[in-house]
């Protein structure tokens, strides 16, 4: 299954790096999230665009994990000739992550 039927997620940027936030509809699939959704994974699944690290947070009292993904926007906003500068986009693209449920 796809995250998106069990999440949604927001996007936030400074310089250039990227924070993903993963927030689960219901609180009973958030450790399905958690064990499926890793550091390693997030960056597999963004090699093309993360070059740096991406460190997980987990926030169990909101069912959220939360990503930041260092050297992220090709630059940052001000360097990137990318359309997508502020990273907005990843959230999304995360979503599309196939999971087992």
């Amino acid at each position: 299954m796809k995250l998106r039927e069990i999440a949604h997620s927001r996007t936030g940027d400074k310089g250039n790096i990227s924070n993903i936030s993963l927030i689960a509809y219901k609180a009973e699939d958030y450790e399905i999230i958690k064990e499926n959704v890793t550091s390693d994974k997030v960056k597999e699944w963004f090699k093309d665009i993360v070059k740096g690290e991406v460190i997980r947070y987990e926030l169990p009292n909101i069912g959220a994990l939360n990503f930041v993904m260092y050297d992220a926007l090709g630059g940052g906003v001000t360097r990137t000739l990318s359309l997508d500068m502020h990273g907005k986009s990843l959230s999304s693209v995360l979503l599309d992550m196939e999971i087992e449920y």
